[in-house]
């Protein structure tokens, strides 16, 4: 389960969120807001080594090499 970074969209708080998937909806601890997921901060491969060039977007990534 990964802790992943959100920004409410609402009140504009960013904060960590500890997720079971990618794709759940997160809500802002704040507001309640639905918040949306922000792609900052270090990536790592699958073998625990820093990525090169990894936006940590998955969905527009050719995959970590």
């Amino acid at each position: 389960m990964p802790i992943l970074q959100y920004q409410c969209s609402a009140c504009g708080k960013q904060f960590d969120e500890l997720v079971k998937k990618f794709s759940d909806e997160v809500r802002c601890p704040g507001c309640g807001a639905v918040a949306t997921r922000l792609y900052c901060g270090e990536m790592f491969s699958a073998t625990g080594k820093p990525a090169k060039k990894c936006s940590g977007n998955c969905k527009t990534c050719s995959g970590c090499k």
